[in-house]
């Protein structure tokens, strides 16, 4: 059985990832922030998942929460990092906090996390890092600028950091969302997502379990020679 630490995990992508990964046989460490009580309800009835507060802006707190999950699982063997926060907003209106909050926590945790696990995964010889960046951070979002250039961070991380970890044996890749059906599409009017759709080729919105059978397919055996890549979840937009 592997072990797996999801972050974000009460979030639609976050939930569908840790549903999929107890579904694949793993035990599953689902991290939330915001929501302690929705992440207790979503997972009371699986017992190989275990619920666990982390803010992962908090550096030296991912360290010690990881460090215990490592301590007490035997190793963690795959990492999902999927916190992350949104915010549309004009450049010229951004503040210094929003720059911060939004760096810190989209990039900032991916970071941290990273950090926290690998040395694990790096003795034991193996670990699979799956990053969740978003199209936005490919190609550039109008209104979004700070997530994009958080986002766009997490991918140049990923690269980057695939290349120092290869032959110890840990692949570290990317899923890259399109516009994908959860809370993070709330601030659109039906109108909008009309006209979004309208610009997919695929016509529709995506699935949280469509991006969760990305990050199965590159946490599995089957995806051992893949790494440094970024996988658009996407309907084709990007």
């Amino acid at each position: 059985m592997k072990n797996a630490v999801v972050t974000g995990a009460a979030g639609g992508i976050g939930e569908a990832v840790v549903r999929r990964l107890a579904q694949d046989g793993c035990r599953v460490w689902a991290c939330y922030y915001r929501s302690k009580e929705k992440a207790l309800r979503l997972y009371a009835g699986l017992s190989c998942v275990e619920p666990v507060f982390l803010d992962v802006r908090d550096f030296p707190a991912v360290e010690d929460t990881l460090r215990s999950i490592e301590n007490t699982s035997g190793g963690i063997d795959i990492l999902v990092n999927n916190a992350g926060i949104a915010q549309q907003k004009l450049f010229t209106d951004l503040t210094d906090e929003d720059w911060r909050e939004m760096t810190d926590t989209d990039l900032g945790g991916v970071f941290a996390c990273c950090r926290a696990a690998l040395p694990g995964m790096i003795r034991r010889k193996w670990g699979r890092i799956i990053n969740i960046s978003s199209m936005w951070g490919q190609s550039g979002g109008s209104c979004e600028v700070h997530y994009s250039a958080a986002k766009a961070g997490v991918i140049g991380l990923t690269k980057a950091l695939a290349k120092e970890t290869a032959l110890s044996g840990v692949t570290v890749n990317c899923v890259s969302p399109g516009a994908v059906d959860t809370a993070m599409m709330a601030p659109f009017s039906e109108e909008d997502r009309k006209a979004l759709c309208e610009e997919i080729p695929m016509g529709r919105l995506g699935t949280p379990q469509e991006v969760a059978a990305a990050v199965a397919f590159l946490a599995s055996p089957d995806a051992s020679y893949i790494t440094a890549q970024v996988l658009g979840v996407n309907g084709g937009i990007v």
